[in-house]
């Protein structure tokens, strides 16, 4: 396979995974959210909160078949595109793979169904244990996609032993040093995701027409969220950071544009890293500030990119989307905050801010979906040559496909995508144009 059909490839690959998580994401996050709006229907403000509950299942609805019908070709690619990966990791990733597809079957087609048509005919309280049970599915289908992806990154437990790994502690693949953090940042970037896309359709609203109660409850549950979401989620990139200048010194001295051991530790904020002459560009600098970010030998001494010759990452690449996943949460931080502290002084009425404010506010409704791409990009590219770190690299377990096959596959892939991302963009606007119209209510539906 040659240079650009196997980068063309992961292109192919990076873009199916993008777009599974688009919606996975938003199914997760909606999931808890909507199990929050039906614990506190037993309340005061009943109806209010079931109203909120009746909008929002449906966009978890069409988040669901989506993140549902995206992960059939992301499988189907998993051993097209890389046909030799399961030789070498399939006592590990076959479990956790078929414990995923037999997760999303036991508990979403168990209980979906009885969530989204069968409210009328349970009582509320065995409504709610439906929607309980759902949402612990999907937290529970998405564990064995990130304790897969984690241990790909920090493989503890296994062992590799004629070309093939095998598992030895099941507790230490499960547990990687990886998961707690690639957990934390996929249940957070949900959270953050989730809470802006109801924070900008609650705002889009308000300049149509004036919101009811139900919409301050669900404005007031969002800006919750998301305040508290932006505080965990820079607690889990420090730890995520140690981690990986612990695991992944390459990817560390690449995030850090750090080229040579023995160099002042200085933090680069920005710069133009050149991989051509090995020196940072315009760098604005923090002076003896990144040493906590690096990784260090066995004598202790930090670990630069000239120490990985040939099997560096792409340094530009993987300086630049940890730094837009950072700029685009600061701004999410910036802006939850500052909305947070505003509406707390107006009883939490998306209509009484100012006009620019709710550009803003609609502005940043898929803010979430950017920081997830830009962190999904570097955590992919930073661990770049490897499949698993340290043993199994890309060009190992790549397949002998044209470069136009793979191109074909591509941009069909892609033409699907975009028709699924447009339809899903006319059902939103729909919705929060005209709201939810009940259909057939004496049918059950939800």
């Amino acid at each position: 396979m040659t240079y650009s059909t196997l980068w063309l490839t992961q292109i192919q690959f990076f873009s199916s995974l993008a777009f599974m998580l688009l919606f996975l994401v938003i199914e997760l996050g909606l999931a808890w959210v909507l199990l929050y709006f039906k614990l506190r229907s037993f309340g005061p403000d009943h109806a209010a909160w079931i109203a909120a509950y009746r909008f929002w299942v449906r966009v978890f609805a069409l988040a669901f078949i989506l993140s549902f019908a995206s992960s059939l070709p992301v499988l189907i690619q998993f051993g097209s595109l890389w046909p030799k990966l399961m030789d070498k990791i399939g006592n590990v990733a076959g479990p956790l793979l078929a414990a995923g597809i037999l997760s999303a079957f036991i508990f979403k087609s168990c209980f979906l169904g009885a969530m989204l048509f069968g409210q009328r005919h349970l009582s509320e309280r065995a409504h709610a244990l439906i929607v309980f049970m759902v949402a612990l599915g999907v937290a529970v289908s998405s564990f064995w996609l990130i304790v897969l992806l984690s241990w790909m990154h920090t493989p503890a437990g296994a062992v590799m032993f004629d070309d093939r790994y095998q598992v030895t502690a099941w507790s230490g693949v499960l547990f990687n040093p990886a998961l707690p953090w690639y957990a934390g940042l996929f249940v957070l970037a949900s959270a953050l995701t989730t809470g802006f896309l109801m924070l900008g359709i609650v705002t889009a609203q308000t300049l149509r027409r004036p919101i009811d109660e139900s919409g301050r409850l669900v404005f007031r549950t969002a800006i919750w969220i998301v305040a508290a979401g932006v505080l965990l989620q820079g607690v889990m990139v420090a730890g995520a950071g140690s981690m990986t200048a612990q695991y992944q010194p390459a990817k560390a001295a690449a995030t850090a544009a750090y080229w040579r051991s023995g160099e002042p530790p200085d933090l680069v904020l920005f710069a133009w890293p050149d991989a051509a002459s090995a020196e940072n560009r315009a760098a604005w600098l923090w002076r003896r500030a990144g040493d906590a970010w690096l990784g260090r030998d066995a004598e202790g001494k930090l670990r630069g990119l000239d120490q990985f010759a040939g099997m560096t990452p792409p340094v530009a690449l993987t300086f630049w989307s940890f730094r837009l996943a950072v700029a685009v949460g600061l701004c999410m931080a910036l802006v939850a905050w500052l909305t947070l502290w505003r509406a707390r002084r107006i009883h939490y009425d998306p209509g009484a801010f100012s006009v620019a404010w709710r550009h803003v506010l609609m502005g940043m409704t898929f803010s979430g979906w950017i920081m997830l791409l830009a962190g999904l990009a570097y955590v992919l590219l930073g661990a770049f040559p490897y499949a698993v770190n340290g043993t199994v690299t890309v060009s190992e377990i790549a397949g002998d496909t044209a470069f136009d096959v793979v191109l074909g596959g591509y941009v069909g892939y892609m033409v699907f995508y975009l028709l699924f991302l447009v339809g899903f963009f006319q059902m939103l606007r729909h919705i929060a144009r005209y709201g939810v119209v009940p259909i057939a209510r004496r049918r059950g539906r939800a």
